[in-house]
């Protein structure tokens, strides 16, 4: 995600290395870097070049500390700005009436049914009730899709595939959600391969009729500034509430996150990546320019594993690790706790200086696979009880796990050298301070 910016922002920043203080000349060169790394990255001209006017006028007027560097203060500034451009603060969604409708736009190929499922799923997380109607009427298995997608997060799907009216399925939808007590009715609607007038006058009919708590129109951010093109299209149709940033795991440059807000004056509610149902956050204007100038998003790591981990499950765990009790039982069920909280690259683009680290890097989430298939091989003694496990168990469990007996030797070691640690640091009476600090909930 912003890689290539994250880049050429680092190597603007460069030009300020060694100087001793801030001057018009040195700033100007600098400022004249970024604004070439923003267009780069497909912000638009006039966006890009007001932020870098800003940048360049907040940088000159500050007094420089002796403790901080010209480069340090720049990238304090620039984080400022670039935080405002994206809205300042993050938005909640607007959740009244009964049900509280939340329709869905864009174009087709958006991704908006993959982001119906997973902001079902996110609500559903939160302890609300949540179901889901298919109103896209036109895309062959678009209802079909949506309800793959619902049993897999456990979310009922309104449906009538015979029904070509999407205003009348909304309305039954909304009587059944009204009848069964269910808060919240995502409604997943049609999109087209560009905009067009049936379309947007479906999509202001359906506003019209259900009159939703909020309307949020789902981009491609892969698209670049026709994103921004499109989103000005259907607000002055639509005058939707907010934006959705979809793929952006995808090799995008990015200029669509940072422009969409300044040019049709729509908070950006939440960004999506990937195909996981899990993979779906909030979006906090703060903490992705913190990504975009290489200073990860510590905090939205936190969050995503207090979500995802099982707070008796941890402090389970706690116990078992202070008794020097942890067995392969546990250390699978860490494994599942770490794959729902998204994409391993991502998870670890976080990681404040790990972004550049990882760019070039190809981090497979299926990775974990191989040691998984090694512990699913074991039997219940030889998990609990992994020392029991000799050469000739070490070969049943290569074969069955279609790996080497090297790599289940390598396992069983590093395994063991992880109990020995935390054997070490109990009697150290470190082990509790150690565990609070892998515990998200810090209990």
């Amino acid at each position: 995600m912003f890689d290539s910016l994250s880049l050429k922002l680092e190597k603007a920043f460069q030009t300020l290395k060694g100087q001793g203080r801030i001057t018009e000349i040195n700033v100007a060169s600098t400022v004249k870097e970024i604004r070439k790394a923003l267009i780069d990255a497909d912000v638009n001209y006039k966006v890009a070049k007001e932020v870098t006017d800003d940048i360049k006028a907040k940088a000159m007027g500050m007094d420089v500390l002796t403790a901080v560097s010209p480069s340090q203060l720049l990238v304090k500034v620039t984080n400022d700005e670039l935080t405002a451009l994206m809205g300042g603060q993050s938005e909640d969604l607007k959740l009244s009436g009964s049900p509280a409708v939340i329709l869905i736009a864009g174009l087709q190929g958006s991704g908006k049914t993959t982001f119906s499922g997973k902001l079902a799923n996110y609500l559903k997380r939160q302890g609300k009730q949540v179901m889901l109607a298919a109103c896209d009427i036109y895309r062959p298995a678009a209802i079909d899709q949506l309800k793959v997608l619902g049993e897999q997060i456990g979310v009922e799907v309104y449906a009538e595939p015979d029904n070509k009216d999407a205003v009348k399925i909304a309305k039954a939808a909304i009587d059944h959600a009204k009848k069964n007590g269910i808060g919240i009715l995502i409604v997943d609607t049609a999109g087209r391969l560009a905009v067009d007038e049936a379309m947007m006058n479906e999509i202001a009919d359906l506003k019209k009729a259900l009159n939703p708590a909020e309307t949020l129109f789902v981009v491609d951010s892969m698209t670049g500034q026709d994103a921004v093109n499109t989103a000005k299209t259907f607000n002055e149709r639509l005058d939707f509430n907010g934006v959705v940033l979809t793929k952006l795991d995808g090799d995008t440059r990015g200029g669509a996150a940072l422009s969409i807000r300044k040019v049709v004056d729509k908070p950006i509610k939440f960004i999506s990546s990937g195909e996981k149902m899990e993979a779906i956050d909030r979006f906090y204007p703060d903490r992705m320019a913190g990504r975009i100038l290489g200073m990860g998003d510590v905090v939205g790591l936190v969050e995503k594993a207090q979500q995802n981990f099982d707070e008796q499950e941890a402090q389970r765990l706690n116990k078992k690790f202070r008794k020097n009790q942890f067995d392969f039982n546990d250390f699978l069920s860490q494994l599942e706790q770490i794959k729902k909280m998204g994409d391993m690259k991502s998870l670890m683009g976080m990681i404040p200086g790990m972004g550049k680290a990882l760019k070039d890097v190809d981090i497979d989430d299926n990775s974990f696979k191989p040691i998984e298939a090694i512990i699913r091989s074991m039997t219940i003694e030889e998990r609990e009880n992994p020392d029991k496990i000799n050469p000739s168990r070490k070969n049943r469990i290569a074969k069955g796990s279609g790996n080497s007996v090297q790599q289940v030797n390598q396992l069983l070691k590093q395994f063991e050298q992880m109990r020995k640690m935390m054997k070490t640091m109990n009697k150290m009476g470190g082990g509790k301070r150690a565990l609070s600090a892998l515990n998200p909930f810090g209990k």
